[in-house]
């Protein structure tokens, strides 16, 4: 039998790299693949490609015939590592070269047979897109009809038409350039994008009036601002209310602008009254942020009486809420101009829409769709009657234009062939492909032309309806201008989906269907991110989507668009109202889960470990401390399925992420589980075998990760993986009472080790570091008696003066203080003192890295090992930065922990930056080679 060949994952990531592009991710916009369409909870694209590489490829200490020592090891991880760094950066994503260089070692460690890559979870299509780009079979799933359709324009339309000429008459010739790639069938989506939205003016237009300025001057309309109304129930007053969040419209400084309700007399309503709108543009600002005051209700601005939410709601179910035109925005020279409503706008507004409008009944989840207790229950009752006309306009014609692509498509000589669900890549099937991406540009003006937006007042644009996980109630919204070239219209929208389909990799086939995950079968390597327990409701959220989807393209899609809402029975989400609360929702989610998993286990290949991504939600809180319980359950879960768990690694993807925070849950926001599967006939073992294993086993896993790039914050984290490995290869382990160990019992003793390894390693360092170290454990950099510091020195055999005269402490007056690296001198000189050590090293590189930056720092650090008496160690420097930040995270010390994992995060950097600055002289002198740093 042949031995299991570690992979990347299951040993060593440069952690911290890939965090810092999943984080930067976030400000990509354009072209990246998040952007084609809305889905939840995406994991970053530069995690899932490390991941994804580090799976498949070999660590070097599977090869000790090639890498005998762990120099060797060490230097070859380090070799792949620098691969790894330059695949996650986003600007890489086309670098042929690059992407070559990595298929040549998942080659080279598959034995030039790769598995193919399946994610039974496929969501937003993260993983499949990332296997498919470094050259892997791709092979994505999901129940969600949404997902799968995302799926299916990212990994599976996009190979069949590479290299394809654009059809649209004219295009192809109309520019001297080769049609690489997916370059043709962007060009072609933004052709016949344009015909629709030609064909939507011809058809629509007349509903949406020009603007005049007073100067004479024709203005482009952008959005219309409206309120909901309510009559008054106030007997003496039963004026039209409007209920508005914000009187804001643009915050800009020295180009305020808000709307000013006003009271009038009209005799044409029943009250005698109505309240009149115009623009105020003073920095005064309105006199009130709104009428609407949180839970409390609303207030009248004709009498001010309160309005309760329980009128408006039931105002709201007997179909007699209103709305009011409050302000039109144009666009102007650089700037918003934001006008009086006008009667013209009102009347234009006011018309019917055609009968065939998705009239399906939203969920009933009052935790994430908020509508429905006010009467809006159906999907039809999210958009205005013009919005609605709109939608039906666009979907219309991108079924018509399916017909004029094929049309387009045998004219350019393309054979007929298939249907695109019947596998074709013909002019019919490039037809279907054609109305797919539109159809999808036009789902995409769903979250932009719905009666849920609202107005941006900082920003000065639109709030999509999904800014956050839920379909919230909007008092203040905004309808979009459809045709308009600004933000929210149709070409915006057009032009995201064509940048993401020019930069798709399509090198190779992939296959895409719609299949509950407990069904599958499992002839691929797993790698996936599946749902989080009830943090999002997934198919409640994206019916949303769904049924202007299936309007469009269910001639297309036949099989995916076959139910009128999507499914939900077995969606793997514990939904407290589908499932008799919350004790049923918890059971059928992990059953679900192991149900999965133990599918998964029994058709696992053997030679790679299977990802598994986990997203963190809020600590739980019981009588016996604070613990992730959703951890536990997965943790529990996959070791119950026969998976024993070899590596788990931190995925930060905040740019402001909370570090850390005393009394709160510091965890990353997910966790990659790399898992294998638990040998047949594993052993059990007792508490003490499973402690004396973890005492063997975790001193090398932990200098392995010391020695990695990876930040002190993700370290306790990341030590779980090893841990966890040990207990999850056994059966079982037997507590002293004859139970087996729980998760909860396991991660608490793995914690212990953790903190008796760090702890051991002080035995590296000089006294005078050891004496900082046991000071700061007790008193951090606040004052302490110079009694209690010297019985801590004498034992350490050194004395308060001499740190006190090594710059290491003050100590006046009988009190004695650790010196902080803000206290530090900016002219000191390493090379000049001669008794530097550790602890003093590490506070002036921190005081430099703060004030001057890395390449300071890596000066310090080069001098720093020039000294003849070699008393700085660079590893143990970085070491100390790892201690000191596990002692300030326990003590809740945030400023000081900030500090040691700066540190220790930008070493790698430093240690370049070191390098670069030696001189000939420098070299001569001191071998500045790995085994040094």
């Amino acid at each position: 039998m042949s031995v299991q060949k570690r992979k990347l994952i299951e040993v060593a990531l440069p952690l911290e790299v890939i965090n810092r592009e999943s984080a930067r991710e976030k400000s990509i916009r354009h072209g990246h693949p998040s952007t084609l369409h809305l889905w939840w909870a995406r994991r970053p694209l530069a995690a899932a490609r490390a991941v994804l590489f580090s799976q498949l490829v070999d660590d070097p200490s599977s090869h000790p015939e090639k890498f005998p020592t762990e120099d060797a090891q060490r230097i070859e991880r380090e070799r792949l590592h620098k691969i790894i760094e330059r695949l996650v950066v986003w600007e890489n994503v086309s670098d042929k070269g690059l992407l070559a260089e990595a298929r040549a070692e998942i080659m080279s460690s598959t034995d030039n047979n790769p598995p193919s890559i399946l994610d039974p979870f496929a969501g937003g299509g993260t993983i499949p897109l990332e296997a498919q780009r470094l050259g892997l079979e791709a092979h994505a799933s999901d129940l969600n009809p949404v997902a799968v359709l995302i799926n299916k324009a990212l990994i599976e339309i996009p190979p069949k038409f590479r290299d394809q000429l654009p059809v649209y008459p004219g295009l192809a010739g109309s520019e001297i350039r080769s049609w690489e790639d997916t370059t043709g069938l962007a060009a072609d989506i933004r052709a016949y994008g344009q015909w629709i939205r030609g064909e939507a003016e011809n058809r629509i237009g007349h509903l949406y009036p020009k603007a005049m300025l007073s100067s004479g001057v024709e203005a482009e309309i952008i959005a219309w601002v409206w309120a909901r109304t309510v009559t008054c129930p106030n007997p003496a007053c039963g004026i039209e209310m409007p209920l508005v969040r914000s009187w804001w419209l643009g915050k800009k400084k020295g180009k305020e602008a808000y709307i000013v309700a006003s009271v009038v007399d009209d005799e044409t309503h029943a009250s005698g009254l109505r309240v009149k709108f115009t623009i105020g543009r003073d920095d005064s600002g309105p006199e009130t942020d709104g009428t609407m005051s949180g839970r409390q209700g609303a207030v009248c601005i004709a009498c001010q009486a309160t309005v309760s939410k329980d009128y408006i709601k039931s105002e709201g179910v007997a179909g007699r809420l209103g709305a009011r035109l409050m302000s039109v925005v144009a666009e102007g020279r650089r700037q918003r101009l934001y006008l009086d409503p006008r009667e013209i706008d009102e009347i234009a507004a006011n018309i019917e829409h055609t009968e065939d409008v998705p009239v399906q009944e939203l969920g009933i989840d009052p935790r994430n769709l908020w509508t429905p207790s006010y009467g809006l229950t159906k999907f039809s009752d999210l958009f205005t009657n013009r919005q609605l006309v709109a939608m039906t306009t666009f979907c219309d014609l991108v079924k018509e234009v399916r017909e004029r692509v094929i049309n387009d498509a045998l004219e350019a000589g393309m054979p007929a062939g298939e249907s695109l669900e019947d596998g074709g890549s013909g002019a019919v099937a490039y037809g279907d492909g054609l109305a797919t991406y539109l159809g999808i540009s036009v789902s995409r003006c769903a979250d932009y032309w719905s009666s849920i937006c609202g107005w941006h007042s900082t920003r000065e644009t639109i709030r999509n309806v999904f800014g956050r996980q839920s379909i919230p109630m909007t008092w203040d919204f905004v309808e979009t201008m459809p045709l308009s070239e600004s933000t929210g219209g149709y070409f915006g929208q057009l032009s995201w989906v064509a940048k993401v389909v020019e930069k798709l990799p399509a090198t190779n086939a992939a296959y895409v269907q719609q299949q509950d995950a407990s069904t599958l079968n499992h002839a691929a390597l797993i790698s996936t991110d599946p749902p989080y327990y009830d943090n999002i409701a997934y198919s409640d959220l994206s019916d949303f989507f769904y049924v202007w989807q299936r309007r469009m393209l269910r001639s297309v899609h036949p099989k995916l668009f076959s139910t009128m809402l999507v499914p939900k029975a077995k969606e793997l989400v514990a939904n407290p109202y589908r499932h008799n609360g919350k004790g049923g929702a918890k059971t059928f989610f992990e059953d679900g889960f192991r149900d999965v998993f133990a599918r998964a286990r029994n058709s696992a290949l053997q030679d790679y470990p299977i990802a598994v991504w986990y997203a963190f939600k809020q600590s739980d809180t019981s009588d016996d401390g604070t613990s992730s319980s959703g951890w536990e359950t997965l943790l529990d879960g996959m070791i119950r399925s026969g998976w024993s768990i070899t590596a788990t690694w931190p995925n930060r993807s905040e740019l402001g992420n909370r570090m850390i925070a005393s009394g709160t849950n510091a965890l990353a926001s997910s966790i990659v589980l790399a898992l294998r599967p638990r040998a047949e006939g594993a052993p059990v073992t007792d508490r003490r075998g499973f402690i004396a294993a973890l005492q063997v086993e975790l001193p090398k896993a932990l200098r392995d990760l010391q020695q990695g790039a990876i930040a002190p914050v993700d370290l306790p984290q990341a030590t779980i993986g090893p841990g966890m490995s040990v207990f999850s290869r056994y059966a079982g382990v037997i507590e002293a009472d004859g139970t087996k160990m729980t998760v909860r019992s396991a991660l608490a003793r793995i914690n212990e080790i953790l903190d008796q390894v760090l702890n051991e390693q002080e035995g590296d360092f000089d006294s005078a570091t050891r004496f900082a170290l046991a000071w700061y454990r007790n008193y951090g950099y606040s004052t302490g008696a110079f009694g209690d510091a010297n019985s801590i020195a004498n034992a350490r055999n050194i004395s308060v003066e001499k740190l006190a005269h090594d710059g290491v402490l003050t100590s006046r007056a009988g009190k004695v203080e650790l010196l902080k690296p803000v206290d530090l001198s900016s002219e000191y000189n390493v090379l000049e003192d001669g008794s530097t050590g550790t602890w003093e090293a590490l506070h002036h590189m921190i005081r430099i890295l703060e004030c001057d930056g890395v390449e300071k720092a890596g000066e310090f650090l080069a001098q720093a090992l020039m000294r003849a008496d070699k008393a700085i160690v660079a590893d143990l420097v970085k070491e100390l930065s790892f201690l000191l930040f596990s002692v300030a995270e326990k003590n809740g010390w945030t400023k000081d922990a900030l500090s040691f994992n700066t540190l220790a995060t930008a070493w790698p950097d430093i240690v370049d930056s070191s390098r670069t600055k030696r001189s000939v002289e420098v070299q001569s002198a001191f071998d500045f080679g790995e085994d040094d740093l």
